[in-house]
Formats: C-alpha cells, structure tokens, sequence
C-alpha cells in the first residue's frame, strides 16, 4: 500500500503572514478580509497573524520571501489584483508577481500561496474577491493551512 500524505484544515499553532498589495484596494480589501475570515474559522489567533502592505502586486514577492526567510511563519499568503490595461505593463507585473512568489516558496522552503487576481476586467476581479465566483482570498488561506499542516508530514 503507498503511504498518502495530506494537510488538513486545523490551525493549531501555525503562524501566517498575509502580503497584501494595496493597488486596487476596493478588491485587494475584500481578499484580504476573507483569507483573515478563514484562518480564523479554521482556529488561527489573529494575534499570530501579520499583514504586509504593499503598494502593489510587483512589490508582493520580495515581501512574501523576506518573510518567509524569517523562519517565523509556516506559509505565506500574497494577495493581489492586477487588471489588465492598454498597455503590456498587465503582462509584466503578472510574469513577476507570478514567478517572484513560486521563486520566494523554492527559495526558502516555505509554502507561498498566490492570491493575486489577474483578471481581464473590473468586474471580473470584484466577482473573484467576493462576489459571484467566490473569494480567492479564502481559497489562499485554506491552501495556507493545509500546506502549513503537510510540510511537518513531509519533512519527517
């Protein structure tokens, strides 16, 4: 039989840190507030919680990987909206954020979840921060936790 290794959704006494890029804070607010709603839901302390600003989705992952190398957080949330424009700026601020997050996770072996919408419309965001099509907010923060509870499992 192979062994299956899995997360859960318990907090216990993991610790999270939430980088938020305050660039379309009417949405980015929203992830924020649901990714903060299910951490508690699932038994995190707000007190054992830091949130990160940040001015926007570029500045996201040199944030989310200094926290991570402090060693006192089990995983790091990015929240983020990038919503396309005219111009080709969309395509690289979503590359960098993108990459930069996955890169901050590989670096420092800490889960890094990515939370940052890259969406088409405002509309679209809005629907993804809470409105029609869920809040990627709390997807983040329940991927958060369950990679927070798998990591120990994995490590021995």
């Amino acid at each position: 039989m192979p062994t299956h290794l899995e997360g859960d959704l318990v907090v216990d006494d993991h610790r999270f840190a939430l980088v938020v890029g305050r660039f379309n804070e009417h949405v980015t607010g929203d992830l924020l507030d649901g990714a903060l709603d299910t951490l508690e839901r699932h038994g995190a302390h707000l007190d054992d919680v830091t949130v990160v600003h940040v001015p926007g989705s570029w500045e996201i992952p040199v944030a989310a990987q200094t926290c991570a190398r402090t060693g006192d957080y089990d995983a790091v949330i990015c929240l983020g909206a990038v919503i396309r424009g005219d111009t080709p700026h969309f395509d690289y601020v979503c590359s960098g954020a993108t990459s930069g997050a996955m890169q901050a996770s590989l670096d420092t072996d800490v889960p890094v979840l990515f939370g940052i919408l890259t969406t088409d419309t405002v509309d679209q965001a809005i629907a993804r921060a809470g409105a029609k099509a869920g809040n990627k907010g709390r997807e983040a923060a329940e991927a958060a936790i369950e990679m927070a509870t798998l990591m120990p499992k994995l490590s021995g």
